[in-house]
């Protein structure tokens, strides 16, 4: 069994090291509303990686394996990226009086961003692809009723948001070194990198499809 979990384990830092769309956000996050909105924003980012896998565990995946389904997703997900990396790029920065780094705007409530970490990272179609090529290479191992199924993901989901939780405190921690223009520098690029993110994704899925 602990071979299992540190197998889990082994693929949450995989994944944790795999630099996408709701990476540079949890990132963003953690900079400009502070440690805890990053965790929640994580939160909301591990929610939808257990969703995935637990759709693909009972086999609903198959619906969205279909390629018809797999281009209507992607073509959605591509638009709700651009959508973020706009509202990001243009979001303005304000230093306030008290030196600490933040948006001159009301801070979100932690529900929203859940509810964005959740959106981002499970809109994008690929990430559903490598949640069903992965449950379908462990049930091989250990079979589909298997415990150590469930005890590998609980390690991998563990070590993604243990890994997260950590991207945010050094985050957090070097917004105070930072200034207005860097700022808003990294609301410039992580919009464009959302921006390009989600054109590539609707280019992709055209060209697959």
């Amino acid at each position: 069994m602990l071979h299992t979990l540190l197998e889990g384990i082994l693929l949450g830092l995989t994944v944790c090291f795999l630099i996408g769309p709701g990476f540079f956000a949890l990132l963003q996050t953690s900079i400009h509303r502070g440690f805890k909105s990053g965790i929640f924003f994580a939160i909301g980012v591990v929610i939808s990686d257990f969703t995935l896998i637990a759709l693909s565990y009972v086999g609903a995946l198959q619906v969205i394996d279909n390629s018809n389904n797999q281009f209507t997703i992607g073509i959605i997900g591509g638009i709700i990226l651009v959508a973020f990396g706009i509202a990001t790029f243009t979001r303005k920065v304000i230093i306030e009086k008290d030196d600490d780094a933040m948006e001159k705007t009301k801070k979100p409530k932690p529900l929203t961003l859940i509810l964005k970490g959740y959106f981002m990272n499970i809109a994008n179609p690929f990430l559903l692809i490598f949640w069903i090529g992965s449950m379908s290479v462990i049930s091989s191992n250990y079979g589909m009723t298997s415990n150590a199924v469930i005890l590998f993901f609980t390690g991998t989901l563990l070590t993604i948001f243990g890994t997260d939780i950590l991207k945010c405190f050094v985050a957090n921690k070097i917004k105070q070194y930072l200034n207005q223009k860097v700022l808003q520098y990294i609301n410039h690029v992580v919009g464009i990198i959302l921006v390009i993110s989600g054109i590539i994704l609707i280019v992709r899925v055209v060209y697959t499809f």
